[in-house]
């Protein structure tokens, strides 16, 4: 009997993202798919979650990019196959606004504006708040609503928000919000002690 890994899904690929990412997993002491980091995906799901099994311990952080795609594009493609497949617990989604053409938007549980702060409301790819409560704007969060999934978290353009979120600075806001999830989830309950941060895995 195979171990569910517990992921964290991520709708955004560029190299912003990828350096906010690896940086928040190794805070954390989880792992990041590096390879994942795409503009739009390359990866499908099943090498996704072959690379997930290989990852020596959990939290893993997997990214996921349409890049302005119409509808289901390759990334989210992937990120269905990944959230459900048998083997994968998803502890999370961290819905990435953009100012995408097509105007897709997901629902969201809460968001995070670009100071931090827990918003009932929708941001927009800078972090400011939107007019409309739990609802965020992206190109990678068509397919969000069909999942069943403990939390979706709105968060802005990870590693950018007008540089509220460098990882220059620790990506304060991506950071945030991972650590949102991983609380939500239960994760920190089923793990005793603190988790030490160890080097992400470079798949």
């Amino acid at each position: 009997m195979s171990i569910r890994r517990r992921v964290i899904l991520v709708t955004d690929g560029d190299e912003y993202a990828q350096k906010a990412i690896e940086h928040v997993a190794f805070e954390i002491g989880g792992r990041c798919i590096s390879s994942s980091q795409s503009n739009p995906s390359k990866l499908t799901g099943p090498e996704l979650v072959k690379l997930i099994k290989k990852t020596p311990h959990d939290p893993v952080l997997v990214m996921f990019d349409d890049s302005g795609i119409v509808g289901e594009g390759a990334g989210e493609n992937a990120l269905k196959y990944v959230a459900l497949h048998e083997d994968i617990e998803v502890l999370g989604v961290i819905a990435v606004a953009a100012k995408s053409r097509h105007e897709e938007w997901s629902k969201i549980d809460v968001g995070i504006d670009r100071n931090g702060e827990l918003t009932p409301y929708g941001v927009d790819k800078f972090g400011i708040p939107e007019l409309e409560i739990g609802r965020i704007n992206g190109d990678t969060v068509y397919c969000l609503d069909e999942l069943d999934v403990p939390i979706i978290v709105g968060v802005g353009d990870i590693g950018k928000m007008a540089r509220h979120d460098s990882y220059k600075i620790g990506s304060p806001i991506t950071k945030k919000a991972v650590q949102l999830i991983l609380e939500r989830s239960g994760f920190y309950d089923r793990n005793t002690g603190p988790k030490m941060a160890n080097p992400q895995i470079r798949e």
